[in-house]
């Protein structure tokens, strides 16, 4: 599935697996085993030190952490939900807690911890995960804006400074345009000529984007930044005449400028332009928070991080949480409402920000992550910078958006890859949500 939206974090492992903390205290057969499933096994690995702390304050509880891939995350939690097999605590995001809130599958968190404690959290989650007038999970990650990571040693070779990204336009009209000419500047073919250059073999060994169907990281900042809407309140608006202009420009650049990996590749493998990048195959990486550390961690050349480019309407990003639902249907509610109480702690939810994993959305456990990337002499400034630069676009949501998004995807894969006409294409995938939802 491409749309990295509803993939919030990075890496995730291929199938399901189990990591179990463990602690000492009363014998196994009094404790009480509580499963919590992610998708995320980079922040599964800070959450497994949590957990330990966790368990040796609470020795009668278990907490065993199950990470499932992102590509059959939303199917096994739908079949398993309905099957009654669910782990006691799971991962949701914005675009699909609606529908198990509405349907009673969720604990409700005010009910369980209090109204007092949403305080702690950021705000900003809170109101993602606050439907008819309750809180539906506990917040865990705050994802702020979106950035481009870029490859010093590319942009050294083009001749293009990192100061530079930072005044890049885009335009859907070409005399305004600087944001594609630096891109067909960064992107290289097998013989070393660039794509600005009319001896471009279209053959290429090295992009300069990684433009794609990516609703978080490329689609939305993109519609945002010119102006365009997403949805409707629920319903899904892709026919605006600033939105169809935004997908314009990126099939473009995909399809004819050739700036950014085939649709053919990316479609179907949402990390595609993650490992290119890291590779040495990108020259700018635009994605989130949630790849900071995988590009830290894996990266074996110089790198940055720049503001994202700016559109007609300036420079708007979109933003994120996640938060940690209990399971109405398990048997263990007070061994969950322990955990969730754990989780929205400052200590419980530190370990995330503590390790460099994510930014956690306990306010006040977030200076750790701070902390954790000056010491790495790593900015995160453009990340944040952008929210504060202008009002995000709204994120997906609606508690039919699974069926929206079933419906629309596999007409935006065709889209992007160049095979349906923009406009008609949006317009088939409008009414295809649209009626999705509806029914």
């Amino acid at each position: 599935m491409a749309q990295r939206f509803l993939q919030f974090a990075a890496v995730v492992a291929a199938s399901a697996l189990a990591l179990t903390g463990c602690a000492a205290g009363s014998p196994e057969e009094e404790k009480t085993t509580v499963s919590f499933r992610l998708w995320d096994s980079t922040v599964a690995e800070a959450y497994e030190e949590s957990f330990e702390a966790f368990e040796k304050e609470n020795p009668e509880i278990d907490v065993e952490i199950n990470v499932v891939g992102w590509a059959d995350y939303w199917t096994k939690l739908r079949t398993d939900i309905a099957g009654k097999t669910m782990d006691d605590i799971f991962w949701v995001n914005n675009s699909y807690f609606g529908a198990y809130a509405d349907s009673g599958k969720l604990v409700n968190v005010d009910a369980v911890l209090g109204d007092d404690a949403s305080g702690e959290w950021e705000q900003s989650v809170v109101n993602q995960f606050t439907r008819d007038g309750k809180l539906w999970g506990v917040p865990q990650l705050y994802d702020a804006g979106v950035g481009v990571y870029y490859n010093k040693t590319l942009l050294d070779a083009a001749g293009v400074t990192p100061e530079s990204l930072a005044e890049l336009t885009w335009s859907p009209d070409p005399a305004l345009d600087t944001y594609l000419p630096v891109a067909q500047a960064l992107t290289v073919d097998t013989a070393g000529v660039s794509a600005a250059d009319p001896a471009f073999n279209g053959s290429i060994a090295q992009y300069g984007t990684n433009i794609g169907y990516d609703t978080q990281a490329i689609t939305l900042p993109f519609i945002g930044s010119n102006g365009g809407v997403y949805q409707e309140g629920d319903e899904f608006a892709f026919t605006d005449p600033r939105t169809v202009e935004t997908f314009s420009y990126l099939v473009n650049a995909i399809n004819a400028a050739k700036v950014a990996p085939s649709a053919a590749d990316t479609n179907g493998n949402s990390d595609f332009s993650r490992d290119a990048f890291l590779q040495g195959k990108i020259a700018m990486f635009q994605s989130g928070l949630y790849n900071l550390k995988n590009i830290a961690d894996g990266a074996e050349f110089e790198w940055g991080v720049a503001p994202i480019p700016a559109g007609p309407a300036g420079r708007v990003s979109v933003t994120n949480g996640i938060v940690v639902a209990g399971n109405a249907a398990s048997e263990k509610q007070d061994a969950i409402a322990d955990v969730l109480a754990w989780l929205g702690s400052e200590e419980g939810n530190g370990y995330l920000g503590t390790s460099g994993a994510a930014v956690p959305a306990v306010k006040s456990a977030q200076a750790g992550y701070f902390d954790y990337w000056d010491g790495q002499d790593v900015s995160v400034d453009p990340f944040f910078d952008v929210i504060e630069e202008a009002d995000p676009i709204p994120a997906p949501t609606g508690p039919n958006y699974g069926k929206g998004f079933e419906a629309f995807d596999p007409i935006f894969q065709e889209i992007f890859k160049g095979t349906l006409d923009v406009k008609a294409g949006l317009k088939r995938a409008e009414d295809a949500a649209n009626t999705a939802i509806a029914g």
